[in-house]
């Protein structure tokens, strides 16, 4: 099997922030089990990013609204009837109380949306959830709780250790909202079939 690692796509920063990373078979990590993950930030501090493929357990958008509105906003928020039906992801095990919008770069707020790259930024405060809620946000995005982060070196040794692929990020996959289909198409950018890729686990 071809041993995939940060160089084979790595931008001239060195750096893979505006990226994917795709979970390997077998990666032993189950939080992590075909996880896609895009990544917002990378440097010699560590890494961050956020799930796009997995569903958040027993919460819709209008009860984290609701969950929000409890921790410190004055004015009640209530989705508009097509915010009502967007998805919360779990984006990872870090801060998974807090939330977190990747989203097209139509919306910015000063001073708390960062620019990951040309087609996606990613903002974490309740004003962007307003505007979603209102109808008035992004116009693609996606909702997440919590991140995945590593330590200075982390990453680039799981990708050594052949724990993730890495490939261009794909907004048409990133906001896609077929959530199951998103690790195999991720694959499919990189030639890989999925099924070929299982079958040769383990082997060098």
């Amino acid at each position: 099997m071809k041993n995939f690692n940060a160089s084979s796509t790595v931008g001239e920063s060195g750096f893979l922030d505006g990226q994917l990373l795709v979970a390997m078979p077998g990666m032993s990590d189950a939080r992590f089990a075909r996880a896609v993950i895009y990544l917002c930030a990378h440097s010699d501090d560590g890494a961050m990013g956020i799930i796009v493929n997995k569903r958040a357990k027993k919460i819709t958008f209008q009860e984290l609204l609701g969950q929000l509105k409890l921790a410190g906003s004055q004015t009640p928020i209530r989705a508009s009837a097509g915010a009502e039906g967007i998805r919360v992801l779990n984006g990872g095990p870090v801060d998974s109380q807090r939330a977190f919008v990747l989203h097209s770069p139509d919306y910015h707020a000063d001073n708390a949306t960062l620019a990951v790259d040309d087609d996606v930024s990613l903002t974490a405060t309740i004003d962007v959830l307003r505007a979603i809620a209102r109808g008035e946000g992004p116009a693609r995005a996606i909702l997440a709780l919590g991140y995945a982060g590593w330590s200075p070196g982390q990453l680039e040794s799981e990708i050594q250790n052949n724990g993730w692929l890495t490939c261009p990020a794909d907004a048409d996959i990133l906001f896609d909202t077929d959530l199951d289909g998103k690790y195999a198409r991720a694959l499919g950018k990189l030639g890989v079939d999925p099924a070929m890729l299982v079958s040769d686990a383990g082997h060098g």
